[in-house]
């Protein structure tokens, strides 16, 4: 039988991808699943209230709490263990992964970015500068693909995208709507084919794409 998902989130802004994985839980759409952890580096963070809004275990977990990288690391980890959380799922997460965490959850984190990997991907492509890079580039596509975490920028298989068109006269707050309303559909997509085990994480297998 397979294992349900237990889900950790990990998020540092207002958690909009979060509350469209929360969406399809509750509406079944996602079966096989629960959110059992909301982790943010952020005190403030929209993903805290939306977590504690639905009855879910929710902290502001930063290194700054601590002496040392490796001391947050340790925390986080017992943490992720005594919700017997076996993924995460990173929304809007503005902290690279340390290795450690990656080892202990090999091919068991995914992330959604705002372009098709492996295009506009790696250091310092997040959030506003995918969109300009896009733009500034001229291509006549964008879109969102969902991937697995590895120790480098934006560089584990993908797992499922969306193209998304550029179109004359987009500036990159055009685009970054028209993106994220991809991933609001995209990333409860991927988590469900995940649940359901029709999208392995832990082999190597073709892109797959989906037309929602």
């Amino acid at each position: 039988m397979r294992a349900k998902l237990n889900i950790a989130v990990f998020a540092s802004g207002k958690g909009s991808n979060f509350s469209a994985i929360i969406d399809a839980i509750e509406a079944g759409t996602i079966r096989e699943a629960e959110i059992v952890l909301v982790v943010s580096n952020n005190s403030d963070a929209g993903a805290l209230t939306i977590a504690r809004n639905h009855g879910i275990p929710a902290m502001h977990l930063s290194e700054a709490q601590f002496g040392s990288e490796g001391e947050f690391c340790e925390k986080l980890l017992q943490e992720l263990h005594n919700h017997h959380a076996n993924i995460i799922v990173l929304a809007g997460y503005m902290k690279k992964i340390d290795p450690t965490i990656i080892r202990r959850f090999t091919n068991r984190i995914v992330n959604i970015h705002p372009a098709l990997l492996p295009e506009f991907g790696g250091r310092g492509m997040y959030g506003m500068n995918v969109h300009r890079a896009v733009l500034a580039s001229g291509a006549s596509t964008s879109g969102a693909s969902v991937h697995i975490v590895d120790e480098e920028y934006d560089h584990g298989r993908v797992l499922l995208q969306k193209p998304v068109p550029v179109l004359p006269g987009d500036t990159p707050e055009t685009l970054a709507a028209r993106v994220l309303a991809v991933e609001h559909k995209l990333y409860p997509e991927a988590i469900r084919l995940i649940a359901e085990g029709q999208l392995a994480l832990d082999v190597e297998q073709p892109t797959s794409s989906t037309s929602q």
